[in-house]
């Protein structure tokens, strides 16, 4: 069982169980603003509506984040630059700690891995060049996806994507560390999350293994998929125990209009599934490629007069339409939008075509397009679709007996198979 004690008296047991012990001496040294910081955080938290009473906020109300990412990258130049530079924040360091504490409770992304490299004993010193290849998740976006896991003491769960180990220690808090598993590809995190999570008085098992694949031969109550895929993995279904849910970010090669898939087996063990469009979604796994607006096609959308431009009474699809963005995502394929624009534009980097709408009065619009494709045609008669399927947010999924995945609509107008690989054939095996 865990150590951590919730009770409101106790702002930091872990670290009083660190010192009393002798282990944990970055804790013993950690400023005392550290709780401060954690209690700002979980009432950010709840503020955005993400983040209600119960055992998650208990749980990270306790949880000390840089005892499973005490040292954290911080990127020195802007993202469009290349090289990419980063220094690496070490919380053993007492000038390091304002900013990483920062990092940590701020609410973004802390990068915590670069181009694969081992976690535990590596260099304090710059990197440049290569990549980011582990980070921890948005809180927003945890905090979110761990209250709609609805986490019990006793269930068994299974973390798909250990990363720095932050679901793994919120499921240990709730549900007792002995019923959690964590399974991740990659070595490197597998040995310091390992090593962590011990630190903090947790035993879950941590795994090294293809996340797709689960455990076979086990079940579980509760199934966290902690990166985005294009389908959800049979075997992950397969694994549901009755009563359980499973959930895991649904997208294309775009990265513009996720879909968060909600498995469920009933008690007699029948599946009840639905995707649901979603504004943020998990960074893309490995085996998912990726497509996006290069800084020069952003500039080149924004500055050149495209192939036509007409005066448009017709609306463009409401940001707020999700279930219409998430469809135009699996249905027209390979477009990519460039939020950070004043209005609407969307691009297809596979051949070029772009759309740009600006508002020029009352009820009108300025539609530009380039390309072979005519993007907003093919958005506004998909548009008409989705409004005579009902205007659905959510879609239901079902699983076929073949292993394929199909995506409907309530009333079924409007529907798209999900790109599930067929299994080897008996002679290829």
């Amino acid at each position: 069982m865990s150590t951590l004690d919730t009770s409101p008296s106790h702002a930091n047991p872990i670290a009083a169980e660190a010192r009393s012990t002798g282990r944990g001496a970055l804790l013993a040294a950690a400023p005392v603003d550290v709780a401060a910081a954690r209690t700002a955080m979980v009432t950010r938290l709840e503020s955005e509506g993400v983040l209600g009473a119960g055992p998650v906020r208990d749980a990270l109300l306790v949880l000390p984040r840089e005892a499973l990412m005490p040292q954290a990258y911080v990127r020195r130049n802007g993202r469009e630059e290349r090289p990419g530079r980063w220094d690496l924040l070490d919380w053993a360091e007492p000038q390091d700690r304002p900013e990483l504490l920062g990092i940590l409770y701020g609410g973004a992304s802390v990068l915590v891995q670069h181009d694969g490299e081992r976690l535990v004993g590596r260099a304090l010193e710059p990197r440049s060049g290569a990549s980011i290849t582990s980070a921890s998740t948005l809180m927003s976006l945890t905090s979110a996806l761990l209250e709609e896991l609805d986490l019990r003491p006793g269930q068994r769960v299974l973390d798909v994507g250990t990363g720095p180990g932050v679901t793994a220690a919120v499921a240990c808090q709730v549900c007792g560390d002995q019923r959690v598993v964590s399974l991740d590809r990659d070595r490197h995190l597998v040995e310091a999350a390992t090593a962590r999570l011990g630190d903090l008085g947790f035993r879950p098992e941590v795994m090294w293994g293809s996340g797709e694949q689960g455990v076979p031969g086990r079940e579980f109550d509760r199934i966290l998929l902690s990166y985005s895929v294009d389908h959800v993995p049979s075997a992950l279904v397969e694994q549901l125990a009755p009563g359980g849910r499973l959930l895991a970010h649904v997208t294309t090669t775009s990265p513009s209009w996720p879909g968060l898939a909600i498995v469920e087996r009933t008690a007699d063990g029948d599946l009840q599934a639905e995707l649901r469009a979603v504004e943020f979604a998990h960074q893309a796994g490995r085996d998912l490629e990726r497509i996006w607006l290069t800084e020069e096609f952003r500039q080149r959308i924004a500055a050149e007069p495209g192939t036509w431009t007409q005066r448009s009474m017709l609306a463009p699809p409401a940001d707020g339409d999700r279930g219409l963005w998430l469809a135009a995502d699996h249905l027209l394929g390979g477009l990519v939008r460039d939020f950070g624009a004043e209005h609407l534009v969307i691009g297809s980097p596979g051949c070029g075509s772009w759309l740009r709408v600006e508002p020029v009065g009352d009820r009108r619009w300025n539609v530009t397009v380039q390309g072979p494709l005519d993007i907003w045609k093919e958005i506004q008669d998909l548009a008409v679709r989705w409004r005579s399927a009902g205007s659905p947010e959510h879609y239901g999924l079902v699983f076929a007996p073949d292993g394929g995945q199909r995506v409907t609509s309530p009333c079924g107008r409007l529907s798209w198979p999900l790109p599930v690989l067929a299994p080897p054939s008996k002679e290829s095996s």
